[in-house]
């Protein structure tokens, strides 16, 4: 067992094969950096389809995902009344340029479920919602200056791709090339959880600053929940210097409750980034806030965005769908106890092979970290062991369980995984504890 899972990681020939030929046209041979297994080490599989809880490869392999598209698959992949509302919708044309009814609709159905949103724009990808809502911010303040923070990740605009340095405060250098300096010292990057940074970054440039941009429960670094009273804290001090404070709910926008982290944690944002789940697994985007602030973009106001596919029919119509199916009773009731017997179930079986591993778990989002202590922030989580998770990984996935190739990323669970999904899951993390004990 021991010499399975520490051996050079394999996928089957055809997913070796075509992975080879899109290296040679695909940087990476990818389309998005995590889906290349780098941080894993090997080759990924190349997945053929995907119906309810489960992949299937190119090589007649079959797999339990934990990944569902990295979120938007809360009702689980092809969902036939989903598959249907796509065809129909593309059956009168993929795209207009021109205003539709499904955009009202479904930006009413956001609007009900989150009362923060009274008007929504919607975009084509979460990294324009968070871009966008970051522009609406400094337009209406006046403002330059943004905070974010560490291990929070919110999308690819040059404004975002900027980490932190040392101290409580850091004025932000770029985290990537491309990225301008002058730019990225715009970004102030502070620690996740930390409060008193907040507070100090306020009363030195409060002033200057535009909006403070989170995400409510971490994702982008594996599951870190808000420790008590920082979201509150960012509430209060956001109002306090004038400020804007935005939720980035790309990821927990309609998965951890229908209003999404906000109503989890009882915490109003000024503007909400939505992505994922609001688009049934198509392309899509959104921000929106209240009608004082969400009047200042064009046509209205000043602050201009615009985009060519924003809107598009069949991501509507499959948004549209998949938040019904959401108002099902019991929805996320189901989640929340399939996400504790999961979580349950691994901490148990890691207890008793001496595995150090941290389960932490935020309703149907969450990470296996092998760390000794809790994962609060950045810094903690770099303390986690990811050569210990891709040992994990690897014998999982020979398992017939796929879960995130890294071990930065968050698993999810849909409605499709049935309770003998997860005990599935569990007989194959059993022996994956087990050789990791020799690892």
């Amino acid at each position: 067992m021991t010499d399975s899972l520490l051996r050079s990681p394999r996928t089957g020939p055809h997913s070796k094969r075509l992975f080879e030929e899109a290296t040679r046209l695909l940087p990476g041979g990818v389309n998005s950096p995590v889906r290349a297994f780098r941080a894993v080490g090997g080759n990924p599989v190349m997945i053929e389809r995907a119906q309810g809880c489960r992949l299937y490869d190119v090589d007649e392999r079959n797999y339990i995902d934990y990944i569902g598209s990295w979120g938007p698959m809360i009702v689980g992949h092809a969902h036939p009344a989903v598959v249907k509302a796509i065809q129909d919708a593309a059956a009168q044309g993929v795209s207009y340029g021109a205003p539709t009814a499904w955009e009202t609709m479904l930006a009413r159905m956001v609007a009900e479920a989150i009362p923060s949103i009274e008007l929504i724009r919607f975009v084509n990808s979460g990294t324009e919602a968070t871009m966008s809502a970051i522009r609406l911010a400094r337009g209406a303040t006046r403002r330059d200056r943004i905070v974010k923070f560490e291990g929070c990740y919110h999308g690819h605009a040059d404004s975002l791709l900027v980490k932190a340095g040392s101290g409580a405060m850091t004025f932000g250098v770029p985290d990537s090339l491309g990225v301008p300096s002058d730019l990225a010292r715009l970004t102030m990057t502070l620690p996740y959880n930390n409060v008193d940074a907040v507070r100090s970054a306020f009363e030195s440039a409060g002033k200057e600053i535009a909006c403070v941009i989170v995400e409510p429960v971490v994702g982008n670094m594996g599951v870190v929940p808000p420790k008590p009273g920082f979201l509150a804290a960012l509430r209060e001090i956001t109002a306090a210097h004038g400020a804007l404070l935005i939720f980035d709910e790309v990821m927990t926008g309609f998965r951890l409750s229908k209003g999404g982290a906000q109503a989890l944690y009882g915490i109003q944002p000024d503007l909400t980034c939505l992505g994922k789940i609001i688009g049934g697994g198509l392309p899509v985007g959104a921000y929106g806030g209240p009608r004082r602030v969400m009047e200042q973009v064009a046509p209205l106001g000043g602050v201009y965005q615009a985009g060519t596919l924003s809107g598009n029919p069949l991501a509507m119509r499959a948004g549209i769908e998949t938040l019904r199916l959401l108002d099902e009773p019991g929805l996320y009731e189901r989640l929340e106890a399939k996400g504790t017997q999961l979580e349950t179930g691994l901490r148990e079986l890691a207890a008793r092979e001496g595995v150090a591993m941290q389960c932490q778990r935020v309703g149907s989002m969450c990470t296996a970290f092998f760390s000794e202590q809790p994962v609060v922030d950045y810094q903690t989580a770099r303390r986690a062991d990811p050569d210990r998770y891709a040992a994990f990984f690897w014998a999982m996935l020979e398992r017939g369980v796929y879960l995130p190739p890294s071990q930065f990323e968050a698993a999810f669970l849909s409605d499709a995984h049935a309770v003998a999904d997860i005990e599935t899951t569990l007989l194959a993390a059993r022996d994956a504890f087990a050789a990791l004990r020799y690892h």
